[in-house]
């Protein structure tokens, strides 16, 4: 009988343990935001690319680093802080939860939207080419540097990867912009394809490089024009903090002023906003032309 009643004893003690144990777990449990919100701090992914996040004087900073700032701001949350990661392991890393958000210019895309759920688009796309100086071989888009059988660099899992591939283009595979304007520099590759915002910061924050940047342009692949948008991206399960995004965002891209007050200082300008006829819905459907990194 003794047994039984410290078998039974035991027994108790483990059910409590167990439920103070699923009580502590409720914490765990708790949203992103609202863990945000209490803590005063998130953590950002991005990937070193200027002018959406980069690192300057040890600071955290950026077109898509200034929209974090204000929006988190205007939600409570003070501090953003960042972890640098290649681009290609962003959404690997986001969905690990290495950080809470992905702050990068990432493009809209159908297979990333099955892997995370993206915000509303951010910033409107179009391509460019960084080239040597003066462009000594003429290029203006893709299919001339297929024409002209010419050496390619593209940024691992950025959409000019995806391009080049459908082109037929093999393209030498980089890990950052700074990775991409070296290969030209050095002749490792004759050109390096980025957005054009991208890729003009890099040339007018580089002024002693022998490179040169062409007109932005719109790819064609197949006869289709690649439209692309790019978003902040967020774990499938963070619904909340997605909305509750969304609502801010929308509230900037609406008024042209003011959103050229948060991301101007950047180079964005209207041309850069989006006008609401391409949604993250269509994109993720693939109901439109593909997006760009």
């Amino acid at each position: 009988m003794n047994a039984m009643k410290r078998l039974a004893a035991g027994t108790s003690v483990l059910a409590l343990t167990l439920a103070l144990g699923a009580c502590g777990g409720s914490d765990s449990e708790q949203s992103t935001l609202q863990k945000a919100i209490d803590e005063g701090s998130i953590t950002v992914g991005f990937a070193g690319e200027a002018p959406y996040s980069f690192e300057q004087d040890g600071e955290l900073t950026g077109a898509s680093v200034a929209l974090a700032k204000e929006i988190f701001s205007r939600l409570g949350v003070d501090e953003v802080d960042g972890v640098n990661t290649e681009f290609g392991s962003l959404i690997p890393g986001l969905n690990a939860e290495r950080f809470d958000v992905i702050s990068a210019g990432m493009s809209i895309l159908p297979e990333r939207c099955e892997q995370a759920s993206f915000g509303n688009p951010e910033f409107m796309y179009t391509t460019a080419l960084m080239t040597k100086k003066d462009n000594p071989e003429g290029v203006k888009n893709l299919d001339d540097v297929k024409k002209k059988g010419l050496k390619l660099a593209t940024m691992t899992g950025a959409i000019e990867s995806d391009y080049a591939k459908s082109l037929g283009i093999e393209a030498m595979q980089v890990g950052t912009p700074q990775d991409g304007m070296d290969a030209v520099t050095s002749g490792r590759a004759d050109a390096f394809a980025l957005t054009g915002i991208s890729l003009n910061w890099m040339a007018k924050n580089n002024p002693d490089a022998e490179v040169s940047v062409t007109e932005s342009f719109v790819q064609e692949i197949d006869g289709v024009p690649q439209v692309g948008a790019g978003a902040t991206v967020f774990r499938t399960d963070d619904a909340e903090l997605k909305d509750a995004w969304n609502a801010e965002l929308d509230k900037i891209v609406s008024s042209e002023e003011d959103y050229l007050g948060v991301v101007g200082d950047f180079g964005f300008t209207a041309e850069e906003r989006p006008d609401g006829s391409i949604t993250t819905e269509q994109l993720c459907a693939g109901d439109l032309p593909g997006a760009q990194s």
